[in-house]
């Protein structure tokens, strides 16, 4: 199984709630669709950027989901004493029982 590994950290000097995470998130989420958007020209507006530096604005508004997804999960572990790893491990069986993982990928 092919696999992209990254390691983000947890924050410093941040009191993050669900909630406020569960926004943050949102709001990541909406910049990333908004630079996929510019650059499809999804927004009426012709594309004024070169192509490299679109994909370094997508790949930045990218990051910025997974540090807040990554975030929550600390979140859910310290306040809420969720299990990510069993978790992680439940959500890998599951993507394999629908098709999406094989063991020869």
């Amino acid at each position: 199984m092919k696999q992209k590994i990254i390691a983000l950290p947890r924050l410093n000097r941040l009191t993050p709630s669900l909630e406020s995470t569960a926004l943050k998130l949102m709001e990541e989420a909406g910049e990333l669709a908004q630079a996929i958007g510019k650059f499809r020209g999804l927004n009426g507006e012709p594309t004024r950027r070169e192509e490299a530096v679109v994909f370094e604005c997508i790949t930045e508004e990218l990051l910025d989901v997974a540090q807040t997804a990554v975030s929550m999960m600390f979140v859910l572990e310290e306040k809420y004493q969720v299990d990510i790893e069993k978790a992680l491990g439940k959500h890998i069986q599951k993507l394999t029982k629908k098709g999406y993982l094989s063991n020869t990928q």
